[in-house]
């Protein structure tokens, strides 16, 4: 077999950079140090219409995106990525308001609290207290409570998972969709990719071992469902899902067959495997081909189930922002620290 260079995209070769400058942390003095250097977006340049503030749910911090028009809008409950160890609403502003401006749809992004000072199940209370918080604050927000979207990349992907899990067992309301950008699903790495991908400079099983002991904690010969959704043994009645992953994702695996256990459960199910990609090849390169097509995807399918068609309605430029509303950027052509979470 080729080696993990060779099958790399070439348009996507550039993006690496930053992960063998960077690498995710393995102990945590490495972690301390990975969190340090994360830095928020400078400049800001909020895209046309799109407003942010903060607000809290019982103690867990919030962010919220407000596009422009009357509501009622759909929504989009979004959870960052960092292997549950590491990342912020904060880096994922940036992305959060470009998803907002390209759904038309009003985006919640939650600052759960993080492992290992925080393990399982303190991250899963947050989402769903953020989640609750949402549905029972629609009709302030002009959220439209019937088109509600969980969301998430990495390990915010696999949290996503687990909510929607929760969610389900405790009968809330129907959710509208499950939209989950290379998700982190099983903590056994008995896959075949997991396997494979030892010692690559992107996320590998040497970090992904080490960010689910920290995460899982004392749970760890044990583990939840809802914690690590690979484990469910009941994928009925989850929404209908799109799973996108990379070729050469630590992930792929447990993500291929995770949508296949929805499909067979008879959850309509949309699986995209990216060739030559990588973990976190579209915030590293959002302007390749595969970074492009892959956030395409992912706006048609989110489109598609919020607004009934593949391309949003998108409201026409409103009004400059109002005094104290935080102007933000949309993604660079380069991919920077401050773009979403690269673990």
């Amino acid at each position: 077999m080729s080696s993990f260079w060779d099958r790399v995209d070439p348009e996507l070769l550039p993006g690496l950079a930053y992960s063998e400058a960077f690498p995710p942390p393995l102990t945590l003095a490495e972690l301390a140090e990975f969190r340090a250097r994360a830095e928020a977006p400078a400049a800001a340049v909020l895209p046309a219409g799109v407003e942010v503030r903060d607000v809290s749910a019982d103690g867990t911090s919030l962010r919220v995106f407000t596009p422009s028009g009357p509501g009622p809008h759909p929504a989009v409950f979004w959870l960052h990525g960092g292997g549950m160890i590491a990342g912020s609403v904060e880096l994922d502003t940036v992305y959060c308001a470009a998803l907002c401006a390209r759904t038309a749809a009003v985006v919640v992004a939650v600052d759960y609290r993080l492992a290992p000072e925080h393990p399982f199940p303190a991250a899963l209370e947050d989402a769903l207290a953020g989640l609750q918080w949402l549905l029972g604050a629609a009709e302030g927000l002009g959220v439209d409570p019937q088109r509600v979207a969980l969301a998430g990349s990495s390990a915010g992907a696999g949290l996503a998972t687990g909510l929607a899990l929760l969610h389900r067992d405790r009968s809330g309301p129907p959710l509208a969709y499950l939209y989950l950008m290379y998700p982190m699903l099983d903590p056994t790495h008995s896959s075949g990719s997991a396997r494979e991908f030892t010692s690559i400079p992107t996320w590998n099983r040497a970090h992904s071992e080490f960010a689910w002991n920290c995460y899982l904690g004392a749970a760890a010969s044990d583990p939840s469902a809802y914690a690590a959704p690979a484990l469910a043994q009941d994928l009925s009645g989850l929404p209908a899902t799109l799973i996108q992953t990379g070729e050469l994702d630590l992930f792929r695996d447990e993500d291929i067959a995770f949508a296949v256990r929805l499909l067979q459960a008879g959850v309509p199910a949309e699986l995209h495997v990216y060739p030559g990609a990588y973990h976190g090849f579209e915030l590293n390169c959002p302007d390749s081909a595969a970074g492009s097509q892959c956030l395409r995807d992912r706006d048609r399918a989110l489109n598609r189930a919020l607004h009934g068609t593949s391309s949003a309605t998108v409201p026409a430029p409103g009004p400059a922002p109002a005094a104290g509303v935080t102007q933000i950027s949309t993604p660079s052509t380069t991919k920077n620290s401050a773009e979403g979470s690269l673990i």
